[in-house]
This record gives C-alpha cells, structure tokens and sequence, in this order.
C-alpha cells in the first residue's frame, strides 16, 4: 500500500488560489490512478480530479478553475486551485489507486471565507 500525505491547506478569501501537495512514500507510476477527493460537512465524499496516464478528468464544479498534475520523479500528486469560491470549502484527501490496493491520505482542510 502507498502512504500518503498532504499538505498546502488553508484559508483563503474567495477569489484566491492554494495549492495541494501529496506526497507518496514509493513510487508513482503513469499507470496508476491517482487523484484528488473533497468532502464538505454533512456531504458525501466526492470526485475533485483525477489523472491516470496523463489523462485528466475533473468534477464540472470545479473545471478551468482547478488543475492536478503528477511528478514521478519526486512521487507527487499536486491539486492547483485558482478561483476559490466558498463551496469549494472541504477536506481534501490524496487518493491513489493501484492493481494491488487504494490507499488515502489524512486530509487537508481548505476554507474559502471572507
């Protein structure tokens, strides 16, 4: 299994930018599915990005404001966030998923507020 922690949340005012960092304690390789999971209070987990391959696909809410990326060589996984809105407002969890396992991170709090 891939242990995973994240960093770069915070506090923003609405309009502004963050970003996530995930690091991965081995490895990461092109074909494995990783990206990035928000969950809001009182709400199910959901889908933010994910990119596999060098294919990325984001949730609606969040497309052209929101951009992840992947280093192999470093075994991160980064979540740019631009135009922050109050919705946007949620833990952030790493996710990656492997032939062999699924594995998450901690989470990172992200609060968009003015």
């Amino acid at each position: 299994q891939v242990q995973l922690v994240e960093s770069g949340g915070g506090s923003v005012q609405p309009g502004g930018s963050l970003r996530l960092s995930c690091a991965a304690s081995r490895r990461l390789f092109n074909t494995y599915v990783m990206g990035w999971y928000r969950q809001a209070p009182g709400k199910q987990r959901e889908l933010v990005a994910v990119i596999s391959g060098g294919t990325t696909n984001y949730a609606n809410s969040v497309k052209g404001r929101f951009t992840i990326s992947s280093d192999n060589t470093k075994n991160m996984v980064y979540l740019q966030m631009n135009s922050l809105k109050p919705e946007d407002t949620a833990v952030y969890y790493c996710h990656v998923r492997t032939q062999e396992s699924i594995s998450w991170g901690q989470g990172t709090q992200v609060t968009v507020s003015s």
